[in-house]
């Protein structure tokens, strides 16, 4: 199935009933009364997070969708039915922004999280809402309200913990799949992963992390050139990045520090934000550098590049130094929950007391 990260769609709540001007008509009842019921209102349009979906492709084919209007308002006190309701769902971390002004409305970030994107138009009144001491044979109505209708953009972010940053044919992808349950595309030529692909990484029981993989940046990215530049707004909900280098590129011309470099550069260029995110060195490939000469290459790379953060030395194909790795990302990212989780202050007259030993 195709990745499909942002949709134009259109959305039309139904309109609300009209009202019916209606009179009793029953025998020996010369003056019955008014008994216009009102009109039922529009369908709504709601918006549903879905847990199973990871693809805005849906609407990418399907763009319009419409609610059924109310039922107008008929005689006998009879309210007209309401239009039924329209739910659309989405995958976690869609982004839903007015198309036409730009603001963000919604963001679904909660599995079943359910948002109201188009209200239905109300019901318009009978004639028996018209009825007084003074007007007894009313003949007003009014007609329904329209429903509301919005031009939509839906953006999709992955929700993951870590994301991998790094130069096409670095190793990302195998290594997402040499720690995660996610099987990407893997090959020897650059651009094999073509849209991002999320693992869950178990680290123990109830003990998780999500980690995707994004399509390697080149030079020039943040401008447009490459694939990696579409996909970065994935990496902007992340919890830590993970910088994974090529220690031992098949070209011999090419230079590690400077692909670094460069990736770290695109890197600021399109967000500084996303350039202040926690960033960890992930050298890769160990197992094409000879074991004597290992230390040297990482402590050369690590002095050029004037890195001064965490650095892991790894090789994702036999999972060298993985295990330390993953270990390091859990422990980094459950802190990280702990620190943002919400202070939630205990109402005196419901804190519980303990019990003493006398109770």
């Amino acid at each position: 199935m195709k990745f499909v990260d942002e949709a134009l769609i259109d959305v039309a709540a139904g309109d609300g009933g009209n009202g019916c001007v209606s009179f009793r008509h029953e025998k020996y009842k010369e003056f019955g009364g008014p008994n216009g019921g009102d009109g039922g209102r529009g369908g709504h349009v709601y918006a549903v997070a879905d847990v199973n979906l990871n693809t805005l492709v849906d609407f990418r084919y399907a763009r319009r969708y419409e609610a059924k209007r109310g039922q107008h308002g008929m005689g006998s006190d009879m309210f007209g039915a309401a239009g039924d309701d329209i739910v659309l769902k989405m995958p976690v971390g869609t982004i839903v922004t007015d198309a036409d002004t730009g603001d963000v409305l919604y963001e679904l970030l909660v599995p079943g999280e359910t948002i109201l994107l188009a209200k239905g138009g109300d019901g318009g009144f009978g004639n028996m809402r018209f009825k007084s001491a003074i007007n007894r044979a009313p003949r007003q109505k009014t007609p329904g309200w329209p429903g509301e209708k919005k031009n939509l953009k839906l953006e999709l972010k992955v929700l993951a913990d870590v994301g991998l940053l790094g130069m096409p044919n670095a190793g990302k992808s195998t290594l997402i799949a040499a720690v995660s349950n996610a099987r990407p595309k893997i090959a020897d030529y650059p651009f094999t992963t073509l849209h991002p692909n999320l693992g869950v990484v178990r680290v123990g029981p109830e003990q998780s992390f999500v980690i995707a993989d994004i399509p390697g940046l080149i030079e020039g990215a943040a401008e447009g050139a490459g694939l990696g530049h579409q996909f970065l707004r994935h990496l902007q909900r992340t919890r830590l990045l993970l910088h994974v280098v090529d220690i031992a590129p098949f070209d011999d011309g090419v230079d590690p520090v400077a692909q670094a470099k460069a990736i770290v550069a695109e890197l600021k260029k399109y967000d500084a934000a996303l350039y202040d995110k926690p960033r960890w060195l992930v050298l890769n490939k160990l197992d094409m550098v000879p074991a004597d000469e290992r230390a040297a290459r990482v402590r050369d790379f690590v002095k050029r590049f004037k890195w001064k953060g965490a650095v892991f030395e790894i090789s994702a194909l036999t999972r060298e130094g993985c295990e330390p790795l993953v270990q390091a990302i859990y422990q980094h990212v459950r802190a990280q929950q702990v620190a943002d989780r919400p202070v939630v202050e205990v109402d005196p007259r419901f804190a519980s007391t303990p019990l003493s030993a006398a109770d």
